[in-house]
């Protein structure tokens, strides 16, 4: 705001008095005013720096990004590296165990063919044959070293003994001198074993494993047809059996 100049006033005493001059203005202290250009120079600068760290932001933000996708697309590989890993390890266990189920099988298979090697089985009498009455009888040798295996049937009564050669001699000697018939002789002259009256016999004899001493005696009081199946293991003894001991 500028003073303006007071009006004349008249004095008492009728005396004009000039006015004061009106006192100048006091300059204001008012802060300068930045140039336009300046200020459109500082804003330039700003927004430059602005954007050059919005890049450098948005660059960084990406490479982030990209390792993230490389770090999840490697994870999910070796996530389906393991899992394949696992199909096969679990494929590979099945094999082994089906292996081992095989070996364990032909190792037992091994183990019964030693066995059967060591001690082989085998047939010796199969065929049926008939005993006419009580004079007749049928006789089979023992053999040494094996386990006998009498597995008899018949269509009747028949008497069946295992003797040594001199309990077989007296039997003989008993028909010659006719103490009694041939189906009573060969089992009243001493035996190592006998089956009398029966239709069927299932037994092993063991004397013969370590003794070449012995036959079998076959009788009946009437004809008979007898169906053997006769066989033998063997099975040598380490020490002498039977009569020959």
């Amino acid at each position: 705001m500028i003073d303006r100049p007071a009006p004349a006033v008249e004095s008492a005493a009728g005396l004009h008095v000039k006015p004061l001059p009106a006192a100048a203005p006091t300059p204001k202290n008012e802060p300068p005013i930045a140039r336009p250009a300046g200020v459109s120079i500082g804003r330039g600068w700003w927004t430059t720096a602005l954007a050059a760290a919005v890049l450098v932001a948005a660059g960084g933000l990406w490479l982030v990004y990209n390792d993230d996708l490389a770090y999840q697309s490697a994870l999910r590989a070796r996530t389906i590296d393991n899992e394949s890993l696992q199909g096969q390890n679990m494929i590979l266990q099945g094999q082994l165990t089906a292996d081992q189920s095989t070996l364990s099988a032909a190792q037992a298979a091994l183990a019964a063919a030693h066995a059967e090697l060591a001690h082989p089985h085998l047939g010796i009498w199969t065929v049926p044959q008939s005993i006419q009455g009580p004079t007749y009888y049928l006789a089979a040798g023992v053999p040494d070293a094996f386990t006998y295996h009498v597995r008899l049937r018949s269509t009747g009564a028949m008497n069946v003994s295992i003797v040594s050669f001199d309990q077989f001699s007296a039997a003989v000697k008993c028909i010659e001198n006719g103490a009694g018939t041939t189906n009573w002789c060969m089992h009243h002259s001493g035996a190592a074993t006998s089956w009398l009256g029966v239709k069927s016999v299932n037994s092993d004899f063991h004397l013969a494993e370590g003794c070449a001493a012995y036959l079998m005696v076959i009788t009946a009081p009437s004809r008979v047809t007898v169906t053997p199946n006769v066989s033998v293991t063997y099975n040598p003894a380490s020490h002498v059996t039977g009569t020959c001991a």
